[in-house]
């Protein structure tokens, strides 16, 4: 596990950094507002699940439409990329994302939504197992990469670490997952799988446990200004197994990292690199 420091000289100064948090939290919080107003409504869009085609694998590459920029191979040969949206959510959080990925190379991009009624990680885990494997069925693709949004990040852990995704998942990147759990407002933990995601659940305590030979590697983009994540570092993986990478963001908050154009670079990266974890990214933070 690694985690990449990012400390500017002035921002060690208390007065400076609480002064410099302050007016970042504002604006992020106004951020957070226009994000919510803008998911609202397209919330409705995402409630149905997506259609494919049953047509088998293709046997040789695609290619790229008459008239169009011709692709590199490679990019014709991407890993399908499932979108895992997190709680009382649906796949239409990442149209910005997805539309990020198709138009840098990314043909395969798959979303799936799980039931708000779901009340068990695990079990939404072994729904992402089944899914994974259609995919693999429906593109000839052996391996997939994940991002997970929050509880879909989790959930893709879960389903990574203790149910055997490992040999499915090449790179799962998470964005403000309550890898450590959180400390959300009582009233949330009402739901069965809010509660999971509190520091000292079951399911949080089987990440703990060793996993060696884990052959996913993990990218976890999380913000200091997440209000969602409590503390906001409970989004980092720590695990001594797991080849993970942190990569602080700064300057959004819980809602706008599926939609931020810096996050979206940094995840492609991450997607497109052939390197470990602690390989990739070389800056310390985003956005």
């Amino acid at each position: 596990m690694k985690v990449l420091p990012f400390h500017p000289l002035l921002l060690r100064q208390p007065c400076l950094r609480r002064t410099w948090l302050s007016s970042a939290l504002l604006r992020a919080t106004a951020l957070e507002l226009v994000v919510l107003v803008g998911h609202v409504l397209l919330y409705p869009s995402g409630m149905t699940g997506e259609r494919h085609d049953a047509t088998p694998p293709a046997e040789q590459p695609p290619t790229a439409p008459a008239g169009a920029r011709a692709l590199p191979a490679e990019n014709l040969e991407r890993r399908p990329v499932v979108l895992l949206h997190g709680f009382i959510d649906n796949r239409s959080v990442f149209v910005l994302l997805r539309r990020s990925l198709a138009r840098h190379g990314w043909h395969h991009l798959e979303s799936l939504n799980y039931s708000p009624l779901t009340c068990d990680i695990r079990t939404a885990a072994e729904l992402l197992g089944r899914h994974v494997e259609e995919i693999c069925a429906r593109t000839g693709h052996h391996e997939v990469d994940i991002v997970g949004h929050s509880l879909g990040g989790l959930i893709a852990r879960y389903y990574v670490q203790r149910l055997g995704g490992d040999r499915r998942v090449r790179t799962l990147v998470t964005l403000g997952t309550p890898h450590g759990g959180t400390a959300v407002a009582p009233v949330a933990s009402a739901h069965p799988i809010v509660r999971q995601m509190r520091s000292g659940s079951a399911p949080i305590e089987e990440l703990r446990r060793p996993a060696p030979g884990c052959r996913t590697r993990f990218v976890s983009f999380w913000s200091e200004l997440d209000q969602v994540i409590v503390p906001a570092e409970a989004a980092c993986i720590d695990h001594p197994d797991l080849d993970a990478l942190n990569v602080r963001v700064t300057g959004i908050g819980h809602l706008a990292l599926p939609v931020h154009p810096a996050v979206a670079a940094g995840i492609r990266q991450a997607l497109e690199s052939p390197e470990s974890a602690t390989g990739l990214m070389g800056a310390a933070s985003v956005a």
